[in-house]
């Protein structure tokens, strides 16, 4: 007779969004059970293995199993992830920034959890997105994201005329996000297609000591425009 597998819980753990002390965005508690486990499934090693040092493990990374779940990860290979939860072993899992599972590939490792009974845990830590809602002025009532646009230029502008009518006809505000490098590149297009009475926030290294959040018509953009650099940066728009 085949018996019930005892599998662990699967732990949300957020992460700093920049290179940060994680006591000064992390609540104690989520430190805490980050510490507490043996066993990762990551966005990358290094950058775990550094956030987890500075949480509280120094001395005991050698003790811990990292496996790692990117944009480089074979959908298929995830299911193979059920063998670190067997025995009752709870799992952390831990994305490069913020949330995981948000905009981020961990998404299809809570999946799987769901599709095999597994606990999942949520726990509280920094979102760039609601963060840079809640300092926007735009209407927090309605909103969507629509995660990355495409990257070839023709392409980009494409989506933002998309994305901005959108915004006009249900009065919502639309978040985005870009690969830091090309934040300079996505703005001048946001200032090239979109029309001048719409509003844009750009919210930059939020939490981190040079935050910038600031909100503006395109308009009123096109007469100074910022140098964001390889900064991570949120956009928002309501037109």
């Amino acid at each position: 007779m085949k018996t019930k597998m005892n599998y662990g819980k699967l732990y949300l753990i957020p992460s700093p969004l920049g290179d940060y002390p994680p006591e000064l965005v992390l609540p104690a508690t989520v430190l805490e059970v980050a510490c507490s486990l043996r066993t990762f499934v990551v966005e990358e090693t290094r950058t775990a293995r550094r956030f987890l040092s500075a949480a509280g493990a120094k001395g005991h990374i050698g003790e811990m199993t990292f496996r790692e779940l990117n944009e480089h990860t074979d959908p298929s290979e995830v299911d193979g992830f059920l063998e670190l939860f067997e025995d009752g072993r709870d799992v952390g899992l831990i994305s490069e920034a913020g949330l995981p599972a948000v905009a981020d590939p961990g998404a299809l490792l809570v999946a799987m959890c769901h599709r095999n009974g597994i606990t999942v845990v949520p726990l509280t830590g920094p979102s760039s997105l609601m963060l840079a809602l809640m300092g926007s002025g735009l209407n927090g009532q309605s909103f969507a994201f629509c995660g990355y646009l495409p990257a070839k230029p023709e392409e980009r502008r494409h989506a933002l005329k998309a994305v901005e009518k959108r915004s006009i006809a249900a009065r919502q505000t639309q978040l985005f996000i870009e690969t830091p490098y090309r934040n300079d590149a996505l703005l001048a297009d946001i200032l090239a297609v979109c029309q001048g009475s719409t509003r844009l926030c750009i919210a930059l290294n939020l939490t981190l000591p040079d935050a910038l959040i600031r909100t503006k018509t395109v308009a009123q953009w096109k007469k100074e425009i910022p140098l964001l650099g390889k900064r991570p940066c949120v956009f928002l728009i309501l037109g």
